[in-house]
């Protein structure tokens, strides 16, 4: 299963760096595969991990702001490991070349 999660805190000011960073160290500590993007995180895992995982960077960030937005997207698909990798490299194939990462 993957999970792309975005975390906005409101009321910080336009600069979220800070509290960004504090949720990609649980993140990275969680020992779950990962990827940033500019508009959020994947993770791979399983639903109960997860979930887990979200709620603890929704919630160590709601300890420091008054309002916190948190948006969530699931992939489920049956028998099918290692994702994170094998999506991108599935529509590489199609197109014929590398995509930007």
């Amino acid at each position: 299963m993957l999970i792309e999660f975005s975390i906005v805190p409101v009321g910080s000011g336009s600069s979220i760096g800070d509290r960004l960073a504090e949720v990609l160290k649980i993140v990275d500590s969680s020992g779950l595969p990962y990827k940033v993007n500019p508009m959020g995180t994947v993770v791979e895992g399983k639903w109960d991990e997860l979930v887990r995982l979200v709620k603890k960077c929704h919630m160590t960030t709601l300890k420091n702001e008054e309002r916190v937005l948190t948006t969530i997207s699931i992939d489920d698909r049956k028998g099918k490991p290692n994702r994170l990798e094998q999506k991108v490299k599935s529509i590489e194939k199609r197109i014929g070349k590398k995509l930007k990462k």
